[in-house]
């Protein structure tokens, strides 16, 4: 059972009693000071905030009046923790107090009986409390917990790691402060991860390993199965060893694949390796990445009985069966992933943590992960300075897709460069830092998502750690050679031999000793990774824009909405940057506060003009973050079609640094800390799609991207202009084209910014369209300006008025509400002549869709006076049922493209408090951030939780129309 609730908190210098004390004749209450409600799991200073005695470090500059533990002392962060439980412990049962993750040492009190836990952040630690437990009343727990050893000090200037000293310990490192991250002043001292009680008989169950070996073209699979048997008592125990596979079938009914069951005696107080005969699968349902197929998972269960008691133990994980190789592409010097045997190009992001005080669930977890999926991301990086991530992170990723790149805790700021040179020898405890690896590995290494282990961030570990890793996750044979021998089962007897696969540490997945070696960027070690700031959209796509095949890191700029500033931040802060013009460039000046929360600017002086003035000077916080949510789109969607448009002739992959802030940061993200999305999102989603139709920014070239293992035929690009007031004075209509599997195919070259009469700025509108149905296989939106110009007559053209309809149908399953929504440019079509214009949606003719609809068209408006997210809105529908569906229409007096429409959800009634609209989060969208030419009908699935008692409103809002809202009234389910 978990230990998650119940615990209280007390400062140890503020606690007179004794852990033995605490835990037999004085235990605490929360009524009494100093103990408070604790967080567990948790740290000292999420407790700290939890009881409101800290302001939150997240807002504004109040992480400056938190003291910092350099300045304390280590302690004031030395903290008692303290929960009390019962249980029901069966006679002959055996019980173990386990905990998953303390940072960084702890003496643990049970019951007035003592144990010191060693250091180290990430190691496991389990507790043999047999004899200790009480089975008839409370029991009383008690940790006293120290923050890391070295916890150094943070230099005025900042820097990446502080002072560096946190690299002596084992432990995270971004909590010094980065170039994107303030100091965390508590280091994330505390239990920060799970604890739990568990019960087993005799025998119990440890740290088993599931490998899957494939041969004859995966048609012949087999399942290694090997663990840690322990017989706690004195006598020898007679044991029926079980495992199990199973699958849940569509229908919800689970087909058991395989029930293998073998006898083991083992001598009392000793425990054995024992490796089950391999199970044989032929042809099973094969894990994919993200965008490649289905993530099939398995459910593998292991359980013991012991003669005379039962069943003594059991153990359960989903795995996946996968093949997973790696080797550089002779023809990029790129590190090439192949998984099941087909080419893998990455795209996806770099991962921090996902919150920075270690404020870590489930749910949450299930969010972020889902958000990278949505974006057609396939693999994430946990980047050295962060976390060894936990189960539930990996779960999600086996479920949705997400290949993981795990780093081990070294960074090159903090372990080998710096002035003076920091920890060249990395932390001082070698040792532990291999303890902690190792048990790192054992609870990590049966997720199927676990693509590769790294030594480090831009640095490799000390060499003899560096040596002893490599040694440790050495390959298996079945996992070395290029091609394996289809007999090579037959020819030795892995099963019985401690050559078995899964009697490796690992022996399934590449070490690579750090993120700048062997296939990543040059290969070498030198930092060629980068750049970090914001790009003219089209230098993605030029030949000398990146060298090498492999780009681990590359950022850029990720303000988010103006609600999020406004929610992190007071009001005073609200004050966009100073844009100051020298030597021809603008420079922006931020405040204090976005200075202090990492704001990096959208212009790079000397050589990228500014990429929001381009728009038009910005008036006000709204105004500026709606035109940085235009740059933020074009500039990832750019940076992910740049690399796709030479996949494979020069890239094999890129990882985007970073996918996202944990905490409220103002650069480098796809998402805020509340899991509200920028636009960025929405333009790395579109960019990164399996099937892709794309203008390369550089040549002016269509181009289709197909990354999928199969070819595409009979596929048609429609291409079409349409100028700010609506007319299309250009339509191209593609012959019908195939297009092979893994290739990017230039088509033709649009010509319109070469024609006599084009526009200073104007919309390409790209569809990529099946012949034999006319369903839009890829849909991609552009604003574009003549070579020399800016976006500024888009200014002009906010204070146009398109009409548009929105139509939702919502129904709720459980506390989901999934909102079906169809949105309308009412705009009527105004095509060049002689040609004919193909309009549809991803599933209906819009024709066909307006007939269907009930129409509402009164409109009242709404208020205009109050500055925020809803100031431009001049409608509010609530409609009435019609057939599930309920419709708003807002009348428009001109025609055009609706352009960079965005939906969000808000609470109803506004917050009593300060009279603000509240946003609901998080929220999925199957699309957002998005453009409608004339006639043109977009279908937009929407799903999210509302707190109880919360009636929520879908709200649209769109540079050059009347945003509306619609009421959910949703049909349960």
């Amino acid at each position: 059972m978990k230990l998650d609730s119940g615990w209280i908190a007390a400062r140890w210098k503020e606690v007179s009693n004794s852990g033995e004390e605490l835990t037999t004749t004085h235990p605490p209450s929360q009524s009494i000071k100093p103990w408070i409600e604790a967080l567990v799991p948790g740290t000292v200073l999420g407790t700290l905030l939890k009881n409101k005695l800290i302001p939150d470090p997240f807002y504004g500059l109040e992480n400056e009046a938190i003291l910092d533990i350099a300045d304390s002392g280590r302690e004031y962060y030395t903290f008692w923790f303290f929960t009390r439980f019962q249980t029901n412990m069966s006679a002959n049962a055996h019980a173990w107090l386990k905990f998953r993750g303390i940072n960084y040492s702890a003496e643990v009190y049970l019951n007035g009986h003592k144990n010191v836990l060693p250091k180290g952040m990430f190691r496991r630690h389990t507790l043999d409390v047999t004899d200790i437990l009480h089975n008839d009343g409370d029991n009383f727990l008690a940790v006293l917990v120290y923050p890391p050893d070295h916890p150094g000090r943070i230099p005025i200037e900042g820097g990446q790691g502080g002072d560096h000293d946190i690299g002596k310990d084992v432990a995270t490192q971004y909590v010094q402060g980065w170039d994107w991250m303030a100091p965390i002043r508590d280091r994330n001292t505390g239990i920060w991860d799970e604890v739990s009680i568990s019960f087993t008989g005799p025998v119990k169950i440890s740290d088993p390993h599931l490998v899957s070996s494939f041969f004859d073209d995966l048609k012949r699979v087999y399942l290694h199965t090997t663990a840690e048997y322990t017989n706690v008592s004195s006598l020898a125990a007679d044991c029926t060893l079980k495992v199990q596979v199973s699958i849940e079938l569509e229908d919800g009914m689970c087909l058991i694949e395989h029930v293998e069951t073998e006898e083991l005696a083992i001598p009392g107080g000793t425990s054995v390796l024992y490796t089950f005969q391999p199970l044989f699968f032929y042809r099973p349902n094969l894990w994919w990445p993200n965008g490649m197929g289905k993530q099939a998972l398995y459910k593998v269960e292991i359980s013991v009985d012991v003669k005379g008691y039962g069943e003594s133990d059991s153990w359960s994980q989903l795995f996946g069966f996968r093949k997973i190789d790696s080797h550089i592409d002779p023809a990029t010097g790129g590190r090439l992933f192949k998984v099941n045997g087909e080419p893998i190009f990455i795209r996806g992001g770099n991962w921090i943590i996902s919150d920075g005080l270690l404020r870590l669930s489930e749910k949450r977890y299930e969010t972020d992960i889902k958000f990278h999926a949505e974006m057609n991301f396939n693999m994430i990086r946990c980047w050295g300075g962060g976390l060894a991530e936990r189960p539930e992170f990996y779960h999600c990723c086996d479920l949705y897709g997400l290949l993981v790149w795990q780093e081990f805790w070294i960074t090159g700021d903090v372990d080998g460069r710096g002035v003076p040179v920091s920890n060249p020898n990395g932390p001082l405890d070698h040792n532990l830092f291999l303890e902690c690896a190792r048990d790192t590995i054992k609870l990590l290494r049966n997720h199927a998502s676990l693509a590769l282990w790294v030594g480090g961030n831009e640095q490799h570990p000390p060499d003899d750690i560096n040596t002893a890793l490599k040694n440790d996750l050495k390959l298996h044979p079945f996992f070395k050679l290029p091609e394996v021998d289809t007999n090579l089962m037959e020819k030795h007897s892995w099963s019985k031999s401690h050559e078995d696969p899964s009697r490796y540490l690992d022996g399934t997945r590449l070490y690579i000793q750090g993120s700048l070696w062997d296939g990543f960027a040059n290969g070498k070690g030198d930092f060629t990774d980068g750049p970090y700031e914001i790009q003219y959209p089209e230098d993605f796509f030029k030949d000398n824009f990146y060298k090498y095949g492999f780009n681990p890191e590359v950022g850029s700029v990720g303000i988010p909405v103006a609600a999020t500033i406004r929610r992190s931040m007071p009001r005073e802060s609200w004050q966009i940057p100073l844009f100051q013009l020298s030597d021809g460039y603008i420079s922006e000046v931020p405040n204090p506060v976005w200075d202090y929360h990492k704001y990096i600017p959208y212009s790079k002086p000397g050589k990228v003009h500014n990429q929001i003035e381009m728009y038009g000077e910005p008036k006000n916080l709204d105004d500026f973050c709606e035109k940085a949510q235009l740059v933020n789109y074009i500039q990832y969607r750019a940076l992910l079609e740049g690399w796709t448009s030479r996949m494979w002739t020069k890239y094999t992959g890129v990882l985007i640094w970073k996918t996202q802030n944990p905490w409220t940061g103002l650069r480098g993200q796809f998402y805020d800390h509340f899991h509200d999305q920028t636009a960025g999102f929405y333009g790395a989603r579109s960019a990164a799609e399996p099937i892709h139709v794309q203008l390369n920014l550089a040549t002016y070239f269509v181009e289709i991207v197909n990354t999928t293992s199969s070819p595409l035929s009979g596929v048609i690009v429609d291409t079409s202009v349409w100028e700010l007031e609506g007319s299309c004075p250009y339509h191209k209509l593609s012959k019908s084209l195939s297009v092979p599997p893994k290739k990017t195919l230039p088509i033709f070259e649009m010509e319109y910014p070469k024609t006599k009469n084009a526009k200073p700025v104007y919309f390409l509108l790209l569809k990529l369209l099946d012949k034999s149905n006319s369903n839009i296989l890829s849909r991609n939106f552009y604003w574009l300006h003549l070579t020399g110009g800016d976006y500024k007559p888009l200014e002009t053209y906010r204070s146009k008025r398109v009409p548009i309809r929105t139509s939702v149908k919502v129904t709720l399953v459980g506390q989901t509400y999934k909102a079906e929504m169809k949105v309308h440019n009412l705009s009527k079509e105004s095509l060049r002549e002689g040609h004919s214009f193909l309009n549809i949606d991803h599933h209906h003719n819009h024709q066909e869709l307006i007939k269907s609809e009930k129409i509402i068209t009164k409109v009242e408006p709404a208020n205009e006076k109050r500055e925020g997210l809803l100031s431009r809105i001049s409608s509010c529908v609530y409609a009435r049922k019609e057939k599930q569906m309920q419709v708003a229409e807002v009348k428009g007096e001109h025609s055009g493209v609706a352009f960079f429409l965005h939906f969000a959800v808000h609470a109803a009634t506004k917050n009593p408090k300060t009279g603000e609209d509240e946003r609901i989060l998080p929220v999925h969208y199957s699309d957002n951030y998005f453009s409608l030419v004339p006639g043109e009908v977009l279908p937009i699935d929407i799903s999210f939780e509302v707190p109880t008692g919360t009636v929520p409103k879908i709200v649209l809002q769109g540079w050059n129309t009347h945003g509306h809202s619609l009421a959910v009234q949703a049909t349960g389910h």
